[in-house]
């Protein structure tokens, strides 16, 4: 009893420091401090302990990112080895370090063909920021330097700089912010579920041709720069675009005459099955942002994949003598890029790219058994990307009041379950498990959320909204 109480007494003086001092992303300020933290304690795998002793299932790996499961022995020893024969090394003055030099390498090879060149990040959101500027100091590098205008997409995600935050395009990321910026601008989302052409897979890839078109042509064409789009959209909803998608908006940028970047943050790294999200179409954008499986999750770092057309402009653009500036300080870090190279191994050497693209049938099972829940409107995914689309009323789409703060119950309930998802605001399930899910884990995942789902549907003022 003793021990007990002082494991609470201690638990209880982190949650009032971490009310007091520790901000966290994303997050109401006065909401986390009535809400408090939920302290996590290890990992193993599939599976979460809290600081209480709760096991949880997470179905999200942390956020889109531990792709390898927690508790991987050797990426601790890779970077604990790294650790005491080389901290750190600086990549600035011609400095380099032996696990950076073969990340790059390794990168290039594993990545669509084109992509020659790395930049290293501490994530995605400066990836994000460090391809911006790199288009823009390759336009004024070729003689174009009007072209500076971006286009992204409705419901995108790129991460939340002071820069990158605009080209995302959801509210909560712009709103106090002044953003987006007079230079970034959007087209609709390729969402099939909320499309009136749902159901006509070549009539919403023609239609958002069309807009990035008539985009360009609203902006001037000698006036863009880029079109950036995730594979996938993520923190949008998991919103998946009909196949073809991806290849007909690089097709429209090569005739466009402006760069096309795809955000594989979220996609990268088995993700949606292949390493890259663009191999499925057989795409070779110009620039490929990288960060969250690169290392999985175990260490800061993110990557810009550039194309030699790019890395030549920008090269040629200035006297050999003239440094391009831009840089950071961690960029290439010999203990990330260590981790990386480990993760990377485990992906191919140790199968678990191979076992994520086996259990991808299992997940997909487990979306379709709950297309008919009675909440559920809408079920989509790919590899082991997807979401669960929660509605009122199915024949009418019809979102849930938000009175009902359905997201935060919903999360709430699922904890009690033992699962842990994305619940968006939007009252949809976000899904990302590890690739080393077993088929039971699989399994145990889509019972819990089935039964949180029940849960909730027990709950008067929810079956009510129902019909």
């Amino acid at each position: 009893m003793a021990s007990l109480l002082m494991t609470l007494q201690s638990n209880r003086s982190l949650l009032d420091i971490d009310r007091d001092h520790l901000i966290h992303p994303v997050t109401s300020f006065r909401g986390h401090e009535a809400h408090g933290a939920l302290m996590l304690e290890s990992g193993k795998g599939m599976w979460l302990k809290d600081m209480d002793g709760k096991d949880l299932l997470d179905a999200f790996a942390g956020l889109w990112c531990v792709n390898v499961g927690y508790g991987q022995d050797s990426i601790a020893d890779v970077a604990a080895e790294q650790m005491r024969r080389l901290p750190y090394a600086t990549g600035y003055f011609h400095f380099g370090s032996e696990p950076a030099v073969r990340l790059a390498q390794r990168l290039v090879d594993l990545s669509p063909e084109g992509l020659d060149h790395v930049y290293f990040t501490l994530g995605g959101s400066d990836a994000v920021d460090s391809a911006i500027r790199y288009i823009t100091h390759y336009y004024n590098a070729i003689g174009k330097p009007e072209k500076k205008q971006f286009i992204a997409l409705e419901r995108g995600y790129h991460g939340s700089s002071s820069t990158g935050s605009g080209l995302t395009a959801l509210a909560n990321f712009h709103r106090g912010f002044d953003l987006p910026l007079r230079w970034q601008h959007h087209i609709a989302s390729p969402y099939p579920y909320r499309s009136d052409l749902e159901g006509d897979d070549a009539a919403i890839i023609a239609r958002s041709v069309q807009e990035l078109k008539d985009k360009v042509a609203q902006l001037g064409g000698d006036k863009v720069a880029a079109f950036f789009c995730e594979p996938i959209q993520g923190s949008g909803g998991v919103i998946v675009p009909p196949v073809g998608w991806l290849k007909a908006m690089r097709e429209a940028c090569t005739e466009l005459d402006i760069l096309f970047v795809t955000d594989e943050v979220i996609t990268g790294f088995g993700r949606t099955g292949p390493m890259f999200a663009c191999e499925a179409e057989d795409v070779s954008p110009d620039l490929m942002t990288l960060a969250k499986g690169l290392t999985a999750g175990y260490i800061p770092m993110g990557a810009v994949l550039m194309s030699d057309k790019v890395y030549q402009g920008i090269a040629n653009g200035a006297a050999p003598e003239i440094a391009i500036g831009h840089g950071a300080t961690y960029s290439g870090h010999p203990v990330s890029a260590a981790v990386g190279l480990e993760v990377l191994r485990l992906y191919t050497e140790g199968g678990i790219l191979a076992n994520g693209q086996k259990v991808a049938a299992r997940f997909d099972a487990g979306l379709a058994r709950l297309a008919d829940h009675p909440m559920v409107g809408d079920t989509r995914g790919r590899g082991l990307l997807g979401a669960i689309e929660l509605v009122s009323d199915k024949g009418g789409k019809t979102r849930f009041d938000p009175s009902l703060k359905l997201a935060d119950r919903l999360f709430a309930k699922a904890y009690d379950n033992g699962v842990i998802f994305r619940a968006f605001a939007d009252n949809i399930i976000g899904l990302a498990p590890a690739l080393c899910a077993s088929d039971a884990e699989m399994d145990e995942i889509f019972a819990r959320i089935a039964k949180t789902l029940d849960d909730l549907l027990e709950e008067a003022d929810i079956r009510a909204a129902v019909r």
